[in-house]
């Protein structure tokens, strides 16, 4: 465990973790009320819809290009002024709440400010840790991530409920400043490298993205596993309503509680062994391993009721069926955090390692291309897909995908 939290004595890293932290809670809180927002102006599913789209268009036209100019800038500025400009634009939402267009326009804008954002934010990790703290940052940095999509999803509800519309707006409005003043304290260390820039060619630099991640089969791997372990978060998000109500057969603002609070316990188990036991180990096997026990838990959550079923008459006859189907949930849930773990820290650390500072701005704006791309599959598929057919069927298939994968990474 000492391992895990090794990269928090480096007062750099420290405060970019802070900064990481407050503006992933203020972001994906910020998503989860303006969705909340629309349908509170609304009453209507296609405006939600339509927050949606604000928040990936943006990723889809900006954020390979976001990666090339933030490559060419200086990272701790761009993050400094990416956290202000998104408190700022949220501030003025406070004073149009209940205007729809202006609610599209300020999605829009920030989710654009966000795409240059994102290829600062990691890449600096290599900048002002040593590569020996590497896979403590990167597991610090996913616990995050991870972390702060999942208090969204359990807090921005309660939030509105509890302090109002504008206090809430005003809190992450004070969240984006206080990241932003978290990374003017943020310190790179001297490589003694000076790198001469030369006049900026944009389709170039995308186009040596590309042969960056394509020809390089180990960037190329870790880049696609990156991609799924979000996509996969995506899925569980947008599944996790009917889950609780369909399978669980308890109310949806408990899920967070019986399902997400475990995944993050599991996700900080995962974190400390993958730093202090298996950065040892090839990082392939590692994210293979855990793209595996994705696998089994994502299977076993679309077979949950025949497993209580089956242990309940087999086995444990004293305690009700239900109970035993939601202590198998939450087991599943902290298997699923460690499992995310062992995928997303050797990825991120692999790609830090193989690629150079020129390069990383560019690689991880394509991911977030990539991701917005792919998460159209959870927001237009996935739902309707459950609705038709049932959540557990749909389970079954994303637990089926995820084992092929798993299944053709065990050569590598």
């Amino acid at each position: 465990m000492t391992r895990l939290f090794s990269a928090l004595r480096n007062r750099a890293f420290l405060f970019l973790w802070l900064a990481e932290l407050l503006s992933q809670v203020a972001m994906n809180m910020m998503n989860f009320v303006l969705i909340l927002f629309a349908f509170h102006i609304t009453s209507s599913n296609t405006a939600v819809s339509g927050i949606v789209l604000a928040f990936t268009i943006p990723a889809l036209l900006f954020g390979i290009l976001a990666g090339v100019y933030v490559d060419w800038w200086d990272k701790r500025t761009v993050l400094i002024a990416t956290n202000v400009l998104r408190g700022i634009i949220l501030f003025f939402l406070i004073f149009f709440q209940s205007n729809l267009v202006v609610l599209y326009v300020i999605t829009f804008l920030i989710s654009i400010i966000t795409q240059f954002f994102i290829p600062a934010e990691t890449p600096m990790i290599p900048l002002i840790v040593s590569e020996s703290e590497l896979f403590s940052a990167n597991a610090l940095f996913s616990m995050a991530w991870f972390g702060s999509v999942f208090i969204a999803y359990g807090l921005s509800g309660p939030m509105l409920l509890l302090f109002g519309r504008t206090n809430a707006l005003s809190a992450l409005v004070i969240c984006f400043f206080l990241a932003g003043a978290a990374a003017i304290l943020i310190k790179v260390r001297d490589t003694g490298k000076t790198v001469k820039k030369e006049r900026l060619h944009i389709w170039k630099e995308i186009i040596n993205a590309f042969t960056v991640i394509f020809k390089n089969t180990d960037v190329a791997h870790a880049f696609l596993l990156l991609a799924l372990t979000q996509v996969l978060t995506l899925i569980v998000s947008v599944l996790g309503p009917g889950f609780a109500k369909d399978v669980l057969r308890i109310p949806i603002d408990a899920f967070p509680l019986v399902f997400i609070t475990p995944a993050i316990v599991g996700m900080v188990i995962g974190s400390a062994l993958v730093t202090s036991v298996f950065y040892r180990f090839n990082r392939h096997k590692s994210s293979t391993l855990g793209l595996m026990l994705a696998a089994v838990t994502v299977l076993t959550m679309a077979f949950g009721r025949e497993i209580a079923w089956y242990l309940h008459h087999t086995m444990l006859h004293g305690t009700p069926e239900k109970t035993v189907l939601l202590t198998l949930m939450i087991g599943v849930a902290v298997l699923l955090g460690f499992a995310n773990s062992f995928m997303f820290v050797p990825s991120n650390t692999l790609v830090q390692e193989q690629t150079s500072d020129e390069l990383r701005g560019k690689i991880y704006g394509t991911l977030s291309s990539v991701v917005a791309l792919l998460s159209f599959l959870p927001v237009i598929v996935v739902g309707p897909l459950a609705d038709i057919f049932g959540v557990e069927r749909v389970l079954m298939g994303v637990g089926v995908g995820i084992a092929a994968i798993g299944i053709a990474r065990l050569k590598l």
